[in-house]
């Protein structure tokens, strides 16, 4: 019995591959063995083979056995030692699929996807930001990173946890910044001064442009007077945290109902919402794009930022024109597809 314990501790600490091999080697042995004991019972080596598997895997569908005293006695041996291997190799692939979950859980593994959407900075703003992106886009994959050592979202497959300091080069490289499709830095509330928050942005940000300087940044900024540098660094587009929400506030004060649009336009949840879509070669002017739109179901509201479309009708439509319509999902479906035949 000792001897057993032994081998069998010797065995769990052997690497994954070595233990592959170990298997192998027995299992074609073991093949090799049957046949050259019982040759008429198997008829080929392959039949053996394929007893030898379904002897240690405990199937017994009774096709092939041994009935001669050597084969009964190598039968003994193959129970005793093959379904004894077998059991060690289920054990090693339950173990990994532990060690992997657990990895996962502690923001260990690096993301080998692309096209995917990095969240850097957890908070209930980012986690609103996940259940937006994913009503948007069911499939689109998104990478976490944060300073925490646990998946904040671990029910949410396809939110993919990466621990680690969000300026590190190390930490971006595993969230596989260089292929994402865009990167969303949220200010961190763990950090009471803000100056200090919009510091550490502002490094975040810096080592993304270095590592990637075509990815789409969006930063979330707490101080207005900070902006200038996060322009400096090249970020793509900046939110006022504070300033967006006053002014939401004061608007469903001053102007009853216009809260409830605006919440609309910024949520993917239900009714319209503000897409953008591509022009059309053969619109001239903003009416001729904003009449065909509409003919479709959809109303273009502006190009870029400027929203005074409905000011300059007749005006050329400029061929790096960005356009922004409002209208419900199918609708946008719908222009984008007619787009694509085109």
């Amino acid at each position: 019995m000792h001897f057993f314990i032994r081998l069998s501790t010797k065995l769990m600490h052997l690497r994954k591959t070595t233990i592959g091999i170990i298997i192998g080697v027995f299992v074609l042995f073991s093949a090799s063995v049957a046949y050259s004991i019982e040759p008429s019972t198997f008829g080929d080596w392959f039949n053996a083979f394929y007893w030898v598997l379904t002897t240690m895997a405990t199937v017994g569908y009774g096709d092939y056995f041994m009935e001669s005293a050597e084969g009964k006695i190598f039968t003994i041996f193959l129970y005793i030692f093959g379904i004894g291997l077998l059991s060690l190799v289920i054990g090693k692939v339950v173990d990994s699929i532990a060690e992997v979950q657990r990895k996962r859980g502690a923001g260990l593994l690096s993301y080998q996807g692309q096209g995917h959407v990095v969240i850097v900075n957890w908070s209930k703003k980012a986690k609103s930001a996940i259940e937006e992106i994913l009503c948007y886009d069911p499939r689109t994959h998104i990478v976490l990173i944060d300073e925490s050592s646990h998946h904040p979202v671990e029910h949410m497959e396809q939110v993919h946890f990466v621990s680690g300091d969000p300026a590190s080069d190390e930490v971006l490289t595993k969230a596989s910044i260089a292929t994402c499709r865009a990167a969303i830095v949220f200010a961190d509330e763990r950090i009471e001064e803000s100056a200090l928050v919009d510091g550490k942005s502002l490094l975040i940000v810096s080592s993304i442009e270095r590592l990637a300087s075509d990815v789409h940044t969006t930063v979330e900024i707490t101080q207005e007077q900070h902006v200038q540098n996060f322009r400096h660094a090249h970020v793509n587009e900046f939110i006022l945290s504070h300033d967006a929400i006053s002014r939401l506030a004061v608007r469903a004060a001053l102007q009853e109902g216009s809260s409830d649009v605006i919440s609309q336009l910024l949520s993917r949840g239900n009714g319209s919402d503000l897409y953008e879509v591509a022009a059309n070669p053969s619109w001239k002017t903003y009416r001729d794009a904003f009449d065909d739109l509409l003919l479709q179901g959809a109303t273009l509201i502006a190009d870029r930022d400027d929203l005074a479309i409905n000011r300059k009708l007749d005006a050329p439509l400029p061929a790096e024109a960005k356009l922004y319509v409002v209208a419900d999902a199918e609708t946008h479906r719908k222009i984008s597809m007619g787009r694509a035949r085109k």
